[in-house]
């Protein structure tokens, strides 16, 4: 592989052996995307790996923006109420 550039090779391979950032896999209204997990619940969009062909012009899904996702939980089981005749 050639390299042409006026930059000094030191900077342009800097980080080249540095392994990118956690990402992590989420879907939000049905639009499946990866994100760099910023605080319990959000994260910044990297980039869409499915979604409807409109979405990819809007800018509030575009790489860089902030979206809020909310990690799977198990669901806690609902414990029954029972009137005990009161």
């Amino acid at each position: 592989m050639t390299i042409y550039t006026a930059l000094p090779i030191e900077l342009v391979l800097d980080g080249i052996q540095e392994e990118p950032g956690p990402f992590v896999e989420v879907t939000v209204q049905g639009i499946t995307m990866q994100v760099i997990p910023t605080a319990p619940g959000m994260g910044k969009i990297v980039r869409l790996i499915a979604a409807p062909l409109d979405v990819y012009l809007l800018s509030e899904y575009a790489p860089g923006q902030t979206v809020c996702y909310y990690p799977p939980t198990e669901p806690s089981p609902v414990q029954e109420l029972t009137d005990f005749g009161m």
